[in-house]
């Protein structure tokens, strides 16, 4: 505590002093010592001369670009053409069938021989053929016969084993029998077919 006391009174002690003239005492001594002399200025430098101009290069010309054109390209256009609308159809019946011919009058009468076909064959008519190879047999046939009467065709359905009596048979019922020919539902005569068969034997000497 006495050396805060004693630091304080010391500090009020120079404070006081330099109220009292103390401080402009030491001020004025220490301006005393101090010498003056002239500062000589130096001139100053000599101006740098600029230095000379670079040659400005001209730049380019300036080219414009060519001026856009634009083209305006319009949407094709669509034409919707109508068409007429088609006309009705018109659906026309089919025409009717024309009338099934009238059936062909029913035969009720067939044809029949005037007389025993195995009359129109005799000795002579034996194939010389056929006796000299000892032919003999049975020939069955077919006839067709005519609203006229005559046979119109003649067809072997059953040979005889002969070719010469085959054919010898039709030829001769073709040119001799003779038929009362079939009659129909009308009356009228009509075609007809008979069948039958002839017995080949050979003559006796």
């Amino acid at each position: 505590m006495w050396a805060i006391v004693l630091v304080a009174i010391l500090h009020a002690l120079l404070a006081y002093a330099f109220v009292t003239g103390l401080a402009y005492k030491f001020v004025k001594n220490v301006s005393e010592d101090l010498k003056t002399f002239d500062v000589e200025e130096e001139p100053p430098p000599p101006e740098e001369e600029p230095p000379p101009p670079e040659p400005q290069t001209q730049p380019p010309p300036i080219v414009a670009p060519p001026p856009i054109v634009r083209t305006t390209t319009l949407p094709p256009q669509i034409t919707t053409v109508q068409s007429a609308p088609p006309p009705p159809i018109t659906y026309t019946a089919p025409p009717p069938p024309p009338p099934a011919p009238p059936a062909p009058p029913r035969r009720v009468e067939p044809a029949r021989a005037r007389a025993n076909l195995q009359s129109y064959f005799s000795t002579d008519d034996y194939p010389s053929a056929a006796q000299r190879n000892n032919e003999e047999g049975t020939a069955s046939f077919s006839l067709t016969v005519g609203t006229d009467g005559r046979v119109q065709s003649c067809s072997i359905t059953s040979s005889s084993g002969s070719p010469s009596l085959d054919a010898a048979t039709c030829r001769i019922l073709r040119s001799r029998a003779r038929f009362t020919p079939a009659r129909d539902s009308a009356g009228q005569p009509t075609t007809d077919t008979v069948n039958n068969r002839i017995r080949w034997v050979l003559p006796e000497d």
